[in-house]
């Protein structure tokens, strides 16, 4: 369901101009431009998330792989948990396995562009915040060196952009994003395909191998019992994190509003300043977060809230921490 609020309206419901994009579209452009905003960021050991969802969840990755390189002997300094008990014995001197970590993490962004993303009652649409968090996770995977790619879904169709690591790569990527994100509209006639999320997923897997991180930006309408095997699946070998995209209307339900709902040519509104129809919708609402809340965290996927009400580039940083800057002309 595609809903449109008075404030929606404000931040440029005007199909097609310029002053929506970031808040009611993105274009490419935009996407690329957020690399210097993702400057900093980085995925490597972030704070636990603190979400208004979830509760407190760890959200620790566990980071890059480990390559056996040789053994040698130990030297003062080495973890003792690296000591090979077996060699050493045989050796007669203590022996330590060492390692090199491993340089490519392959990233996959999953974006959902479905009629249920475009929504917004304040700063912008949650299609809006999908497309610029895999934006930022993208830059900040490029910048780490992997290589980067994608699963981007709408009502009618699933995309998948093998990682690679290129510019070109991600200007493939971002202009499919851009497109499924401009034909999003009120007036369309597509309603929310819940089983889309779900194909989505699939098509993960059959990109995924093993150690990649894979983040997962949407609003999980139409999460099930399949969508938690699917997300457990792929943790196994994987890091998973899920951006749960929501809208701060649905938390707090204004008392004096009106608040019209479209889906495909159908418009009703909703007068939500009667609490016989507030009350029963904020609970339905509310309930309906707490179920898919649930739901991941039952997958054992990290989960992170991103909302519609603030820049994201904001809340990833909260999310995720920030490098201390660095002096020009010095390297990591």
């Amino acid at each position: 369901m595609a809903a449109v609020s008075g404030a929606a309206n404000d931040v440029g419901h005007a199909s097609g101009t310029s002053h929506a994009i970031g808040s009611v579209y993105v274009d490419a452009a935009h996407l690329a431009k957020l690399e210097f905003r993702a400057r900093g960021l980085s995925f490597v050991a972030p704070p636990p998330v603190s979400s208004i969802l979830s509760g407190n969840h760890a959200s620790r990755l566990r980071g890059r792989g480990l390559n056996f390189e040789e053994i040698r002997g130990y030297l003062p300094g080495d973890d003792i948990r690296h000591i090979d008990w077996k060699v050493s014995l045989r050796l007669g001197k203590a022996q330590v396995r060492t390692y090199t970590e491993e340089r490519d993490r392959p990233l996959l962004v999953v974006v959902d562009q479905r009629m249920s993303m475009f929504f917004g009652s304040s700063r912008a649409f949650k299609s809006v915040i999908a497309a610029e968090a895999a934006a930022l996770a993208v830059w900040m995977g490029f910048a780490a060196g992997d290589r980067v790619g994608g699963v981007i879904f709408d009502d009618t169709s699933v995309v998948r952009v093998k990682p690679l690591r290129s510019r070109s790569r991600i200007k493939t990527l971002f202009g499919e994003i851009a497109r499924m994100n401009s034909a999003l509209h009120a007036e369309s006639a597509l309603r929310t395909d819940y089983e889309q999320l779900n194909k989505a997923l699939e098509g993960v897997l059959h990109l995924a191998g093993h150690d990649y991180l894979i983040c997962v930006l949407s609003d999980f309408a139409g999460a099930g019992e399949r969508t938690r095997q699917l997300l457990r699946q792929l943790s196994r070998h994987n890091d998973v994190i899920a951006g749960m995209i929501f809208d701060p209307l649905w938390q707090r339900m204004p008392e004096h509003r009106a608040l019209v709902v479209s889906e495909g040519q159908l418009q009703v509104e909703l007068r939500i300043d009667n609490e016989r129809v507030r009350m029963p919708l904020a609970s339905r609402l509310e309930a309906r977060t707490a179920e898919v809340a649930a739901l991941l965290r039952a997958s054992g996927v990290p989960l992170m809230a991103l909302s519609t009400d603030e820049p994201v580039v904001e809340q990833i940083r909260r999310l995720f921490g920030q490098r201390a800057r660095l002096p020009l002309g010095s390297s990591l």
